[in-house]
Order: structure tokens, then C-alpha cells, then sequence
């Protein structure tokens, strides 16, 4: 269970929030590690055969997509080693697993899902004066940034409950071993190919995550957002109306 710290006040009017506890710095870094790993041991997999279908069987002169050639750099391990590549992603697939089941755990018992990520009516309400203060690049960091706005709850609720999970049904769907304890899944998602299909479909989504995540990360201010995932601490910045006034050089008051 996370303990709720008080407000440390910093000069300038900043104040210091406590945002992460520890179980939620240690998972969200250790998720980092696994579906990155995950997502390059993946391409070696794909690079085998960079088609996808649709269906039971793999109709190879009509794919319905074809993959473009993945550079070295990108794979894990370098070069093209299929046998390898699926070691180093099922191995990381447990950890993937067992650390989101932590995460889910601690997140649910602590009450923090329900308190900092399940919008409330009055956060759908303003769902399209977020989508329009977004649109202009415009990210509160005072007051106002005290709480997750409702696209970014949205946002990691669709990951957490749809689109991580998406991913891992679709990869057990296609576990040999797996389908030989429960291969209904097979049936549910339409065929072999088709789960192939929707898995790297799903991972194509959490890269689009990734890259929008880190990019805001940046957008908003990097060190503070580090500073936050690390030691828990985000600071947030004074209104206009609290900041304190300036003389001609530029040093407070």
C-alpha cells in the first residue's frame, strides 16, 4: 500500500507533489526493460517471415500486409536468429506477465486505480476541451497538473485493460504448449494467422504509445518527469497569479 506524503514547498513558489510510490516506480521500469526487449526479439520474429493473414491458413502469394525490412540495430539478438529471438521474448514475456499481475495487484488493492486513473463524470465532461488544450500543445504544470487529465486516463486505461492484455492473449493463442491446455483461444481469435496478425497489430499500438509517451515526456519537461518516476517527487510550477514579481535583472523580490 502507498502512504500519501505531504506538499514540499521549494523556492520560487514550486511546490513539491508526491506523485510515484516505490511499487509503481520499480514496475513501471521494470515494464520498460521487458517490452522493449519484447518489442526487438519480436521484429527478429517477424523478420522470419514479414507477412501477416487473415484466417487458419497463410495464403503466401496474397498477404494482407508485408512488413518492411527491420535494420540490425533494431533487432534482439543482432541479426537475424529466429530460434534466439523467440528464447529472449518468451523469457521476457514472463516477466512482462508477472510484473503487470504485480502492478495490477498493488493497483487495485491500494485504491490508486480508482483514485488517480477511473475518470470521474465531471473529467468525461471535459473531454473535448482536453482533446482541443492538447491540440495546442498546451500542458498545465501548476495546480492544475496535480492529477492526470482525462485523455491520459483514458489513454492508460486502454492500455492496462485492452490493449496490454490484447497482447498477451493473442501471443498465448499461439503458444504450442499453451494450445495444448486451452486452444479454444485459437478458435476465439479466428485462426493462427489471425492471432499473429492481432498480436503484432497490438504491438504496433503500444510503439505508437511508446513514442507519444516519451515525446510528451519531453514536450513537458523531462527532467521534472524523470525526477518524478524516479524518486516519486514531481514539482509543480506557481500560477501566474502566485509567482513572485521580478526586479529589472530577473531576480525575485
Amino acid at each position: 500500500m502507498s502512504v500519501a506524503r505531504p506538499d514540499r514547498l521549494r523556492p520560487g513558489g514550486r511546490v513539491a507533489v508526491w506523485r510515484h510510490p516505490l511499487w509503481v516506480r520499480v514496475t513501471h521500469w521494470l515494464n520498460v526493460v521487458a517490452v522493449v526487449v519484447l518489442i526487438m526479439s519480436g521484429l527478429n520474429i517477424l523478420a522470419a517471415h514479414p507477412h501477416l493473414y487473415w484466417g487458419l491458413r497463410s495464403t503466401f502469394a496474397d498477404p494482407w500486409l508485408s512488413t518492411p525490412t527491420v535494420p540490425n540495430w533494431l533487432l534482439i539478438p543482432q541479426g537475424r536468429n529466429l530460434a534466439e529471438a523467440r528464447h529472449w521474448h518468451f523469457l521476457f514475456a514472463w516477466v512482462f506477465v508477472l510484473n503487470g499481475l504485480a502492478y495490477l495487484a498493488w493497483g487495485l488493492g491500494s485504491g490508486r486505480f480508482r483514485r488517480r486513473l477511473w475518470p470521474t463524470r465531471t473529467d468525461l465532461g471535459g473531454l473535448w476541451a482536453s482533446v482541443r488544450e492538447h491540440a495546442r500543445f498546451h500542458f498545465p504544470k501548476d495546480e492544475e497538473a496535480r492529477t492526470y487529465n482525462v485523455i491520459q486516463k483514458l489513454t492508460y486505461l486502454a492500455m492496462v485493460l485492452i490493449i496490454l492484455p490484447m497482447m498477451l492473449v493473442t501471443g498465448l493463442s499461439m503458444s504450442p504448449g499453451f494450445n495444448a491446455i486451452g486452444g479454444v483461444l485459437l478458435d476465439v481469435m479466428g485462426g493462427r494467422q489471425s492471432a499473429r496478425t492481432l498480436h503484432f497489430l497490438s504491438a504496433g499500438l503500444i510503439v505508437g504509445f511508446i513514442v507519444i509517451h516519451v515525446g510528451l515526456v519531453i514536450w513537458t519537461g523531462l527532467v521534472n518527469n524523470m525526477r518524478a518516476m524516479i524518486t516519486g517527487w514531481f514539482v509543480l510550477e506557481p500560477t501566474a497569479a502566485e509567482t513572485p514579481p521580478t526586479d529589472p535583472d530577473g531576480d525575485a523580490s
